[in-house]
């Protein structure tokens, strides 16, 4: 129940439709007692930066969830970032601090990487091809380089933000070997589709999945449904694969501590989430 009590957490991207945080943190609030409250707000790329400044003046305002299209934009609108969020160059979390100031984090990596290893999967000294070097890609990128994976092959269509993120690295991690320009998934022992791909009827696949071998992990960020074209297709060739919405499960432990909810588990959030697709 909404009262007017109640804190808010923004939950900032577009298009909305497919977002799921909300149907995991309001029925874990609910469970215990806390009056706050996550809110999808749906805002497109030219109208973010006044929506945020704007957003920030809200007097019961706790923070902000940051979704596509607004990771990257984020890290020039915040009053501070942390060191996490300045080498993945991308903010998925606004805490309003009470000053009025706004502190940006980022949590996809770490809740991606958790998720890949509560699944037995060894990351240390691996080969992993990351497809997506925007917000949510440059941020598994730089926790896949904090787990200790020996290469990481790095694709996106923008050239510009792929070797930005590649020299973000290097400069982070000097032992690491990054390599750009192919989304070739042959004899990778992880492949991650960071992309948007699989959020519409009719998507290609980010990968091609002939070669793709059956030893490799697929992992994916889409949440439209719960198995995308590629993963049903990477588990049809006998892959290991993570689900989108393993990762929320995975980072929202580390937002609660972030907005002053105290902490959960993922397998707490999962006895009480409400995901739909």
């Amino acid at each position: 129940m909404i009262s007017g009590k109640t804190t808010l957490i923004a939950h900032i991207g577009y298009p909305t439709e497919s977002f799921k945080a909300p149907m995991i943190y309001n029925p874990w609030f609910d469970a215990k007692g806390i009056d706050a409250v996550v809110m999808p707000m749906g805002v497109k790329p030219d109208d973010y930066p006044a929506f945020l400044k704007t957003l920030a003046t809200v007097t019961n305002l706790r923070g902000a969830l940051v979704t596509m299209p607004h990771k990257v934009t984020t890290m020039s609108l915040v009053d501070e970032v942390t060191p996490t969020a300045k080498i993945a160059g991308a903010c998925n979390a606004i805490l309003k601090r009470p000053d009025g100031t706004l502190l940006g984090d980022q949590f996809d990596g770490a809740g991606f990487v958790r998720g890949v290893e509560r699944k037995g999967r060894a990351l240390k000294g691996t080969r992993v091809l990351v497809s997506g070097a925007g917000g949510v890609g440059s941020a598994i990128a730089a926790s896949l380089a904090g787990a200790g994976v020996a290469e990481l092959s790095l694709f996106d269509m923008n050239t510009a933000s792929v070797e930005a993120l590649a020299n973000r690295l290097r400069e982070h991690y000097p032992q690491l070997v990054v390599k750009t320009g192919s989304k070739d998934p042959a004899g990778f022992d992880v492949v991650v589709n960071a992309t948007p791909l699989g959020m519409k009827e009719g998507d290609p696949l980010p990968f091609d999945i002939d070669r793709i071998a059956p030893t490799t992990f697929v992992g994916e960020v889409v949440m439209k449904s719960e198995y995308t074209p590629l993963l049903q297709a990477a588990k049809d060739k006998g892959c290991a694969i993570q689900v989108g919405t393993d990762m929320l499960f995975e980072m929202i432990p580390a937002y609660l501590e972030f907005f002053g909810y105290g902490t959960s588990t993922p397998d707490e959030l999962r006895a009480t989430a409400q995901i739909q697709y």
